[in-house]
């Protein structure tokens, strides 16, 4: 069974990113969290990190069709 709640390090190695990025994520409000427990650990529910990478396809398509051969940000590696 799939966890309904990940661990902010979880959503790092998903992403491919830092904790510490995906700490900003969430703070920023860009990736919606919760705060659990008491020392309010964030958790990011399965199903919106899904819907996040979603959404960030869906920008990225939109961002390729309207700079179809370059002439926006730098190549990430």
């Amino acid at each position: 069974m799939e966890k309904r709640f990940l661990l902010l390090s979880d959503v790092a190695e998903v992403l491919n990113i830092s904790a510490a990025q995906a700490y900003a994520l969430v703070r920023s409000g860009e990736l919606p969290a919760i705060k659990v427990g008491g020392r309010g650990q964030w958790r990011v529910e399965s199903a919106l990190l899904e819907r996040y990478i979603k959404d960030a396809y869906d920008r990225t398509r939109e961002f390729v069709n309207t700079h179809p051969f370059g002439g926006g940000e730098p190549d990430d590696e």
